[in-house]
């Protein structure tokens, strides 16, 4: 046995196996096992009847609230086994301070993510709460209701319907993230030339609307991205990259992205794709495969992903990452997830596949769309030798063209 984020091994009793209770309350359902060592080794415990009762009352007594737990005993190794459940009323306090786990360790929340914790217990949202901003105006709002609905989205009613102020008439966070002017960080786009040392030029979309933010990223987009062909006698619009997800993409990253995060989200644009980076990663319950199947939406901003919805911007039960990649269905390239504790990324690769060398056609062509293989079996299909179908299968997974799983001679590669 091995300690992880959900096991701890204690030895014997010692009261510092409380923060860890406290982690597991906040954080997860976990385990700490009395009478093993820290290397896993079973040493038993003496007393079983009297560290039952220390464990118990330490618990109900130092603990605020009491989490719900389970105290086992397996008589053959001498062991006590106390199974901690994830609580609803977080954060849970021990000694006035709350824990989580840091892989094998358990540490103190900080502030931020105590404030996290404190709206979780009282079922709130960060744009459900009071804005400290006062004065408001909501123009670019009331104008894309017009628009796109004709609905008139004017004074103190139509605010509190919305859920941008509160029924006492105090805008919510909501309401100052929508308004024309905020305090509020927001896109920091770049467009790359050949490499990051390169910088063509720089935008900052901060301290607007949202709904504003998503046009001028847009507007930059179709700048750079967007160009014309003439077929017969016409001249149609089209694309390096779809348009439809690079929206998608962004409304996404301002819907669900934590906004107590002073960091704006990064589009950076190259000759080759655009990467999209927004802070935090996934909302609580969401697992990566929940997030790439669209099986589960937990909106982390649910007033803002209303308003949203309401326009046509997303969809309200989560098919924003399967809507991107069905815009790749036909292409040669697929988007990529790229999904950690503090941030997502999304890259969204060009889809023609005239952007492809010989050597790289190749390869895409002897990989079918949602199978996975084999270095090897690349190898027998195009003729390359190891070292250069080695080579190009990297260029490729860097460009999301293709993906890689496993390591060592696990390694797969499959196009979506």
């Amino acid at each position: 046995m091995r300690e992880s984020r959900t096991i701890e091994f204690k030895q014997k009793y010692s009261k510092s196996f409380l923060k860890t209770v406290s982690a597991f309350a906040n954080y997860g359902a976990g385990c700490i096992i009395f009478g093993v060592s820290d290397d896993g080794s079973i040493v038993g415990i003496d007393d079983i009847d009297e560290l039952r009762s220390q464990i118990e009352n330490s618990i109900n007594d130092s603990l605020d609230p009491v989490p719900d737990y389970q105290l086992t005993v397996d008589d053959r190794d001498k062991t006590v086994r106390l199974e901690v459940r994830q609580g609803y009323n977080t954060p849970y306090y021990y000694r006035g301070k709350a824990y989580r786990r840091s892989d094998t360790s358990t540490v103190e929340v900080e502030r931020a993510e105590l404030n996290r914790l404190i709206m979780k217990g009282e079922n709130l949202s960060f744009d459900a709460l009071e804005s400290r901003e006062r004065d408001m105006n909501h123009t670019w709002l009331s104008r894309e209701f017009q628009e796109k609905l004709g609905i008139e989205v004017q004074g103190t009613p139509s605010l509190i319907t919305l859920e941008l102020m509160s029924p006492d008439k105090v805008f919510t966070n909501a309401g100052a993230l929508l308004a024309d002017d905020n305090s509020f960080p927001g896109i920091d786009a770049v467009r790359f030339g050949d490499n990051l040392n390169v910088i063509l030029s720089r935008r900052d979309f901060s301290g607007i609307s949202l709904l504003k933010q998503q046009d001028q990223v847009l507007a930059l987009f179709d700048e750079y991205y967007a160009y014309e062909e003439i077929v017969g006698a016409d001249r149609i619009k089209r694309y390096m990259i779809p348009r439809e997800a690079f929206r998608e993409a962004v409304a996404n990253a301002l819907v669900h992205r934590r906004w107590d995060v002073p960091a704006n989200i990064k589009v950076s644009m190259f000759s080759d794709r655009i990467e999209i980076v927004s802070p935090g990663g996934l909302p609580e319950g969401v697992t990566k495969h929940d997030y790439l199947q669209g099986n589960l939406s937990i909106p982390r901003n649910p007033i803002v992903a209303n308003v949203f919805f309401r326009l046509g911007y997303i969809e309200r039960y989560g098919s924003g990452v399967p809507r991107i990649l069905q815009e790749y269905a036909d292409a040669q390239t697929s988007p990529r997830f790229d999904i950690s504790d503090s941030c997502i990324k999304v890259t969204l690769p060009l889809v023609s596949a005239s952007d492809f060398d010989t050597d790289e056609r190749a390869i895409l062509s002897s990989i079918e769309k949602g199978a996975t293989t084999t270095r090897a079996e690349v190898e027998k299909a195009t003729g390359f030798s190891k070292g250069k179908t080695v080579a190009v299968l990297n260029r490729l997974v860097d460009r999301g063209a293709i993906m890689k799983e496993g390591t060592g001679r696990s390694v797969r590669y499959s196009r979506l």
